[in-house]
């Protein structure tokens, strides 16, 4: 799995990039089939949504690649550490619940080709009805 950090008017210290390392960590223990992940740790002075006052807001997002598709997600918060934390819990639930609908699909394909198999009983015509 190929993880990349960067930052975007921020500088990555290294116990930033030992933070998300352990966190994604944990995502990859769940799915094992990652391809890639990009990470952005920004700063984002025009984001207000979470606190009244005007403080400057620490943004961390993440684009996952797995096969056939790509998982995105985003979290706001005034700490750094913390907004860390909530982008790697909404990682993981989206890959839980990717997980989750892939059993689904081959459990399913499986049970359509068991149920499509001849049988292979002989079949005994000599009766006349």
């Amino acid at each position: 799995m190929n993880i990349s950090i960067t930052g975007h008017h921020i500088t990555i210290t290294d116990a930033m990039k030992d933070m998300v390392m352990d966190k994604l960590s944990k995502v990859e223990r769940h799915f094992d089939q990652i391809q890639s992940i990009k990470v952005i740790l920004s700063l984002d002075n025009n984001r207000s949504d979470n606190s009244n006052s005007g403080k400057n807001n620490h943004k961390a997002e993440a684009l996952m690649r797995v096969a056939g598709q790509e998982m995105f997600v985003q979290s706001y918060d005034d700490d750094m550490y913390k907004a860390i934390h909530e982008m790697a819990d909404k990682l993981d639930r989206q890959v839980r619940k990717y997980k989750t609908r892939i059993d689904r699909k081959t459990r399913s394909s499986k049970r359509k080709q068991r149920l499509a198999l001849p049988t292979t009983e002989p079949v005994d015509e000599s009766y006349a009805y």
